[in-house]
């Protein structure tokens, strides 16, 4: 068992065997096997904010807005600390491929208030996914009721990416 991050309560950004599988996924995506994913992943191409250079990582959407209005919503689990959200903060364009689709997208951080809601109409869809979620991210929720994912989704980093041709 891994100790969480003292100031945040958060997992540590994993290492060695743990960070293998959590990049597993960019290989699949890599091997045009993305379509395996259906909706639920996404795999994100955006610019380093110190190198400059290419980075991906795939994460998982927690809501998908379509067709009227295309997007899609992922949480930061690691907090505002993951690379990945620390790079979309400092250059909002990015890249995202939903099954074998590409979309140039922009990033847009939602209030702590709408993270608060969109965690809670997660947990209406996943409730044992949002609990164990909720657990690894260093929250406790002890009824599973609305107010307590509210609280927990509004400690919680989110980005909804929205294409930038509306097509």
């Amino acid at each position: 068992m891994t100790s969480s991050d003292p100031d945040t309560g958060r997992p540590p950004l994993p290492k060695g065997w743990r960070r293998f599988l959590f990049r597993l996924p960019i290989w699949l995506y890599r091997a045009r096997l993305g379509w395996l994913f259906g909706n639920r992943l996404i795999l994100l191409e955006h610019t380093g904010r110190r190198s400059g250079q290419r980075r991906q990582v795939v994460i998982e959407v927690i809501a998908h807005d379509d067709p009227v209005a295309p997007s899609w919503t992922v949480a930061s689990g690691f907090g505002a600390k993951a690379a990945w959200y620390r790079n979309l903060r400092a250059t909002p364009t990015a890249t995202i491929i939903t099954g074998a689709r590409r979309r140039e997208v922009v990033a847009h951080f939602p209030t702590s208030e709408e993270g608060g809601r969109l965690m809670t109409q997660y947990a209406v869809r996943h409730p044992l996914v949002a609990r164990k979620l909720s657990s690894f991210m260093g929250f406790e929720v002890t009824d599973g009721s609305a107010q307590e994912y509210r609280r927990v989704g509004e400690s919680i980093p989110f980005v909804r990416f929205e294409p930038t041709d509306r097509d």
